[in-house]
Order: C-alpha cells, then structure tokens, then sequence
C-alpha cells in the first residue's frame, strides 16, 4: 500500500481514510439497528488486513462513543494505526484550556497518548478566537499530544488566517476536511483547493461519494429506494436522477474498463487528483472491501478530463 504525506509534515498516511461518522452514531445512522459493535470491529479488521489504516472520527460522533469503540479496536492492532479526531468549538469552550480539556478526554476514549492529526470540527468558534485556538493547537503539537493540525468545513479565507497564525508559531496546518466528490465541486470554483494547494495543505474529501449517489445504484426508474434522509434530498428524486444520469453513465463505462464499480472509479477520480484524501464511512467488512478497490491502479489524464466535463454543472 502507497503512503502520502498530509501537509507539509512528516507524517505519511494510506491514501483512502475510514470515516466512523456512523460508528455509535444513533441520530443520524441508527446505530444498533441493523449493526453494532461486532459490525464495526469486523470492518475495522477489515480495513487492516487491506492496508486501510487512517481513520477519521470526531468527539461528537455518538457523543464519544466513536472514539471509544476505535480505541478499543486499536488495542488488537497488528500494525500501525493513524488516528485523526476533532474538537468541537461550542459555545462554552472560550478558553485555551477548554481545547487542551477537550484533548485530554479524546485521547482518554481513544487510549492513545498522542493523536496524529487532531482538526477543529467547524470554523465558527463562539467566543473562542482563532488565534487562541491555533495557538493552543500549536503548543499541544511542541507538547507531543498532537502530530498534526487541521481544520474541516474552513473556506479559503478561514484557512489562509489558521495557516499563518500556526505558521507564526512554527507549526504547519495539514488539513482541511471538507465536502468533495464529483457532483459536489464547489470547492474548485470558491477557493478552497486552489488555496490548500498554495499553502501545502491536504484536502481530506467527505461524502466522496455524494451520500450514495455516486454508487449507480439510485436510478431514475428507482429500482432502489432511498430511505433515511435521503427521501427527502431533491438530488435522489426522479429528476435529480436523470440530471446526474450522464456521470454514472461515464463511470460505469470506465468500471468497465478497469472491472471496477462506479464508486471505485468515483473515489479514484479524487485520490488521481494527488494532495486529496477520500473519507469513506463504512459499517460493515463489506463496505470496506469494496471501497479498498479504489486503490492499485489509476485514471489517467484523459479519463480525468472526460469525468470533470461530464460533471462540470456541479463546479458551482
């Protein structure tokens, strides 16, 4: 399994990260309802034995219970892991020592001393300033407690001012985790990428998938049904379907090609692209497995362009 690093730090990582949103998560994904725990333990195993080993999880995902199952998962680690939380900025977090609190607690559920990429969950902070946070960030990278810093859902101006605030203390910013996939590019036409690629930082791309929809197997005759929230998301009704008709066209044809699905070729457009890190959330071994086959091989350039034509109505 190729390694690449993330930012402009030393640390290497697998080229396709496991998001854990739904691990504990019973809001959102009805956790204990068709999974559990023995689910996530197989597609943690899973995601080990085909070299998987970057995950992604956040303090809030099941209110803490995400952390705890990848902690305890980790402790039948054969190999290396690398682990990559985040801090939620709410509204009674104002000071430095809330963050270095929330830190400690993290680390506590995921019975690690050290996490190698800790990221702030959102850029709207409350009564805590960004340069109180960069710095406490910075200095519990010079305590040892992190390896690298990142931030998610930052715009290009948000990033630009956490980069030279961390910079002024000596400490590079690796990552912003934000929503990318061929039928959500906005960040090619606002600023995000072309600034993250000025500055050295790493794109990790959430729903590379579009929430399902880059699988093929939501169509316009709706042989599959949504169920969730995705029965009311106007990009899965019959409309929404036959406009995004001609990108799943172009990716079952070039599955064909290369005897992969159009969800492998979807994650493997992004990862092509070089510095952009796909986040696929799994629940099961499954899962896994089949998001592990958008790995070993690669579009190339024409293949490349053809798939940014075919999707260029969703640049903006």
């Amino acid at each position: 399994m190729e390694s690449i690093a993330i930012g402009q730090n030393a640390l290497t990582v697998t080229p396709l990260c496991i998001g854990t949103w739904a691990w504990g998560d019973k809001i959102f994904w009805n956790y204990g309802n068709g999974y559990g725990q023995e689910q996530l333990q197989e597609a943690f195993a899973a995601a080990l034995e085909a070299g998987i080993t970057f995950f992604d999880t956040a303090e809030i995902y099941g209110f803490g219970l995400s952390e705890e199952l990848l902690g305890k998962f980790m402790q039948t680690a054969q190999k290396p892991v690398q682990m990559a939380t985040k801090f939620g900025p709410l509204p009674w977090r104002f000071t430095g020592q809330s963050v270095s609190d929330a830190l400690t607690e993290s680390l506590k559920r995921l019975q690690r001393e050290r996490i190698e990429l800790y990221q702030v969950h959102w850029p709207f902070a409350f009564f805590l300033s960004q340069e109180t946070l960069m710095k406490t960030l910075a200095n519990e990278v010079k305590q040892g407690r992190i390896a690298t810093v990142g931030v998610s859902n930052y715009s290009a101006t948000q990033m630009r001012e956490a980069h030279q605030i961390l910079a002024a203390q000596g400490v590079p910013l690796a990552v912003n985790q934000v929503r990318y996939s061929l039928l959500t590019r906005q960040i090619e036409s606002n600023g995000i990428l072309a600034t993250a690629r000025e500055l050295g930082v790493t794109i990790l791309a959430y729903s590379p998938l579009a929430q399902g929809l880059l699988t093929g197997k939501y169509t316009p005759d709706q042989t599959e049904i949504p169920t969730g929230a995705r029965t009311i998301d106007p990009r899965f009704s019959k409309e929404g379907l036959q406009k995004i008709a001609p990108v799943i066209s172009l990716l079952n044809s070039l599955g064909q090609k290369y005897q992969r699905t159009p969800a492998q070729v979807a994650l493997n457009w992004l990862i092509a692209q070089g510095n952009v890190i796909p986040i696929v959330g799994v629940k099961t071994a499954e899962q896994v497995k089949q998001n592990a086959g958008a790995l070993g091989w690669r579009l190339n350039s024409d293949e490349m362009e053809q798939l940014e034509q075919i999707s260029g109505p969703w640049l903006s």
